[in-house]
């Protein structure tokens, strides 16, 4: 008995290690990416290459014309800079979002499932302008709906969050809220799809995830989950202690902005009512 409760003790102790780890190494990469990212911005070079990629993409694809140079730009700096990858990036989605959405838009009435459980919610901006949205990880159910309906959610809520950018912004910070979160909640195949969207069909769009209220038996879905974040997301997220949780928040975000239930002034709004 003694034996087990030792093992279990040191399998914590590790796990507890490897989730300070993912803090440290996410916050270092994301202020190295920010500082990259602040160069790029007026560079001559990526002009340059915003000029020669649309013409390029117009080629293949007339509907080219209607995309403004802010999303060229993402696409670019999804693949660094490499026009050929991002150009081949860029059709694919224009592609995707045909057959995807040929209405446009994501119904509610295709979600309901989804939605009934207020799983994600927005409210408030960052110190930097960018909206606020949380995610609650342990709301989710997968036996309700299917991998369909689950993709169509995460469109609905990126085109809803897209929506409302504020004027001059093009990213938003998110909150992963694995409170309660457990095995039953656990849904693998939910979570790469959800990247795969988020990563190829609206890159660059992310500025911030921080993940909140992490269990230690969360880490076992991380593993399997990690190998399919790509480089510039991984430096994007954040592993938060219990203990600096509002703290960490409030390094971003102002307490004026800050959701309620993390200390601060404002209500969580569910998704579909922003």
């Amino acid at each position: 008995m003694d034996k087990e409760k030792k093992l279990k003790q040191t399998q914590e102790e590790e796990e507890e290690m490897e989730f300070k780890d993912c803090e440290n190494h996410s916050q270092q990469a994301q202020q190295q990416e920010e500082e990259k990212e602040k160069i790029e911005i007026g560079d001559e070079i990526i002009r340059s290459k915003i000029g020669i990629m649309r013409a390029l993409a117009e080629r293949d694809d007339p509907s080219v014309k209607e995309v403004d140079d802010f999303m060229i730009r993402r696409f670019l700096r999804a693949r660094d800079l490499d026009i050929e990858k991002a150009n081949t990036m860029l059709l694919k989605y224009l592609s995707w979002r045909r057959t995807f959405l040929p209405k446009g838009f994501v119904s509610e009435s295709e979600i309901s499932n989804q939605l009934a459980d207020n799983k994600l919610c927005m409210q408030g901006v960052d110190k930097q302008g960018r909206p606020i949205v949380v995610a609650f990880g342990g709301r989710h159910k997968p036996t309700k709906g299917n991998l369909e309906e689950v993709k169509r959610f995460v469109v609905y809520g990126l085109e809803k969050i897209c929506a409302r950018m504020p004027r001059g912004q093009e990213k938003f910070v998110a909150i992963g809220d694995l409170e309660g979160w457990g095995y039953s909640n656990s849904d693998i195949r939910a979570y790469v799809a959800s990247l795969s969207i988020l990563q190829d069909c609206y890159p660059e769009r992310l500025a911030k995830l921080f993940i909140v209220h992490v269990p230690y038996i969360f880490m076992t879905a991380w593993k399997v989950v990690y190998p399919f974040i790509d480089s510039r997301t991984k430096k994007k997220i954040i592993f938060v202690e219990n203990k600096k949780l509002k703290s960490t928040l409030l390094n971003d975000i102002d307490e004026s902005q800050l959701p309620d239930i993390y200390g601060g002034k404002l209500p969580l709004v569910p998704i579909e009512n922003c």
